[in-house]
This record gives structure tokens, C-alpha cells and sequence, in this order.
């Protein structure tokens, strides 16, 4: 019997980030389902007759029909899933939607499956399309970070491990070692006792009660920790994080 994979495949999709090749088409980079991350040529797409073009930009969730190549697949049909506009209409929405599909292509590897991730990354960005809530990208790279085993420690000192004073106000979260320090041990950068309430909330099953609270400076806290935490495990800066930043 051939172990060889089907050729032609189908699959559900969101479009990471996009490239020209030639003239008129443009590869595509998805993150799908079951087959990981896909790198695929569709074929004409910049040309002002496609029937798809609109539908492989990035932020789209799509049904996909492709013709698995050596390289690079084939895009052979696209549907829509669900619609883009909440995201692309929104500047807000639609930068913070682009840095959630920054560090998905940064943290997966191409051909590897990672279904989970692919859910978690199809409901963030629901709740940002229903929401704009700006703790939606934060508790993502949390979730991510901890997807990947990367959890921080919340409740004991990652220093010397103590447990923490509840009583406290501040304390210290330090990157590098993944997780909260004690007034002792402190090395990193402050963290209010609002703050890591909210990580404990996001990382612990409770992120609807998190999205549900205002806005608060303690959430902005909690996404600077996030962004720091991805770049740090990445090793390299997001380019997209300093765009929704600016719009804060």
C-alpha cells in the first residue's frame, strides 16, 4: 500500500501573512488544521478578474482545496469561513488581529500540525472581532507561551521558591527566569498585584471574567509582559506589536 499523501487535499485555514511572486500571483501563508503550517502560490490572484484574491488576505478564515507540491502547495479553491470586515474595517482590530498572527508564524513550524493552536488562534480572533477588548492579544501570547510549556509561575517566587505574600502590592516578574519573584529576590520588572491578578485569572481557566473586566492600566501591564515574554522565547523583536502600541 503507498504512503505516499494525497495530492489534492482540503482543509480549514487562517491566513498568516502574504507575498508577491511574479507578476500576478501571491503565496500564501496559512496556518491550517490538520496540516500545520502551509506555504501555498495562488495563482493570478493580483490580477483584477481573481475570483479569490480578496478571500487570502491576511485575517481570513477560509476553507481551502490544495495541491500538495514539493515546495510550495497550490491554492485550488478557497470559501470564506466567516467574515474579515469586524477586523479589517477596525485599524485597532485589524493591528491587533496582525500581531496575534506574528508570533503563531514565528512560534510554528511549517508542515507540523498544531491543531490546537489553529483553535486557539480561530477564537481569539472571534472575541476581538466581538470584543476589541485590547487584553484579547495578551491572554493569546499567554495562552501560546503556555501551549508551548512556558506557563510562568504565579503563585510561588521563581527564585527561591517561597510562596508569595497575597498581602503584597507589587512585585516582580522576571522574564528570563518565568515567573513571579518575592520581595527578596526581586531582579525584574514591577508587577502590581492587579497584574498577576489578571495572568492568574487569563492562565488559570477564568479569561472570560478577564475580558470582562474595563480596561485598566494593569491590563496594559499584563500585555507588556506578554510581549516580552514571546520575544524573549522567539529571539527577536514583533514588528506588528509596536503598530497596535501606538494606538493604544
Amino acid at each position: 500500500m503507498s504512503t505516499r499523501p494525497e495530492r489534492v487535499y482540503s482543509d480549514k485555514g487562517v491566513v498568516l501573512r502574504t507575498y508577491k511572486l511574479g507578476e500576478s500571483d501571491r503565496i500564501v501563508v496559512l496556518l491550517t488544521e490538520a496540516n500545520g503550517k502551509v506555504r501555498a502560490v495562488a495563482k493570478g490572484v493580483r490580477k483584477t478578474k481573481s475570483r479569490f484574491g480578496s478571500r487570502l488576505e491576511p485575517l481570513s478564515h477560509v476553507s481551502v482545496l490544495l495541491y500538495r507540491g514539493r515546495e510550495l502547495d497550490v491554492v485550488n479553491q478557497v470559501e470564506p469561513l466567516e467574515p474579515a470586515g469586524p477586523l479589517r474595517n477596525n485599524l485597532d482590530k485589524m493591528t491587533q488581529g496582525i500581531a496575534m498572527l506574528e508570533a503563531v508564524d514565528q512560534l510554528t513550524l511549517d508542515r507540523e500540525p498544531v491543531p490546537h493552536v489553529y483553535a486557539m488562534l480561530v477564537g481569539a480572533l472571534r472575541e476581538l472581532a466581538r470584543s476589541g477588548s485590547s487584553l484579547v492579544v495578551a491572554a493569546f501570547y499567554w495562552k501560546l507561551l503556555a501551549s508551548e510549556g512556558l506557563a510562568p509561575e504565579l503563585f510561588m517566587c521563581v527564585s527561591c521558591g517561597s510562596e508569595l505574600e497575597e498581602q503584597q502590592t507589587h512585585y516582580s516578574f522576571d522574564i528570563e527566569q518565568g515567573g513571579v519573584q518575592c520581595r527578596t529576590c526581586r531582579s525584574g520588572r514591577a508587577c502590581s498585584a492587579e497584574a498577576l491578578y489578571l495572568l492568574r485569572l487569563i492562565l488559570g481557566g477564568r479569561l472570560g471574567e478577564a475580558l470582562a473586566l474595563d480596561e485598566s492600566p494593569a491590563g496594559h501591564e499584563v500585555g507588556h509582559l506578554a510581549t516580552q515574554a514571546v520575544e524573549s522565547h522567539i529571539e527577536r523583536r514583533l514588528r506588528a506589536v509596536g503598530m497596535f502600541e501606538r494606538h493604544d
